[in-house]
This record gives structure tokens, C-alpha cells and sequence, in this order.
């Protein structure tokens, strides 16, 4: 199925919008209800560019997004389209499949350890 698009502006010149489609905006909102059920996630934002989607999320309102899911179908046949770009720009995880990407989420990150 071709990546989903939008073409904003009136005339010849529209600029084609990539966004996504409805099974990964569930699967991007049901991972963040879970989140915000565990107290970890409070905001989230969806922006569509003429090159990319990305779904970020925030721990609060006022900061810059803790994490950046990024849809970019320029680079579904070289390293995936999906990326989880961290608070910094670095790209945490990168792939093809958008579930396989969100398991980033599902591990324990960090453990406190006594």
C-alpha cells in the first residue's frame, strides 16, 4: 500500500503531506495510553511533512519531546521507515515493521539495582 499523503495548498503546486494511516495511529495512541496509565508519558503531538510523520511525546508539556517516532517512506527500501529519535536527535531504534520498533518501548530501560 503507498504511504498515505495529503495535498495542502490550492493549484498545481500542492505539496503532498506523508501521514499516518489508521492501524498505526491505533497502535502509536494504544502504546501511548499505556504509557500514560504507567505515569510516564503526559502530552503527545502528530506533525505531517512533506517528508515525514512523526508522533512525539513528552514526560511534561513544557519540554522538547523525549521521544520521536518517525514515519519516512523515503527510506522503507534502505533502513526502514520507522525511527524512535531520542531527546537529543540520536536514533535509537530503526526498521522496517512499525510493531518491531515500538518493542523498544516494552523492555525495562534502566533498573535500579541494590
Amino acid at each position: 500500500m503507498p504511504p498515505m499523503s495529503l495535498d495542502v495548498g490550492p493549484g498545481p503546486r500542492a505539496v503532498p503531506l506523508v501521514f499516518f494511516e489508521r492501524r498505526e495511529l491505533d497502535r502509536l495512541l494504544g502504546l501511548y495510553g499505556l504509557k500514560v496509565a504507567a505515569g510516564e508519558w503526559r502530552d503527545y503531538a502528530i506533525d505531517g511533512l512533506s517528508d515525514s510523520a512523526i508522533f512525539s511525546v513528552y514526560r511534561r508539556a513544557s519540554e522538547q519531546p523525549a521521544y520521536r517516532i518517525e514515519k519516512r517512506p523515503a527510506l522503507a527500501r534502505r533502513q526502514g521507515q520507522w525511527a524512535i529519535v531520542g531527546q537529543n536527535g540520536q536514533v535509537l531504534k530503526r526498521g522496517r515493521e512499525l510493531d518491531a520498533v515500538l518493542r523498544f518501548f516494552d523492555r525495562a530501560r534502566f533498573k535500579v539495582v541494590k
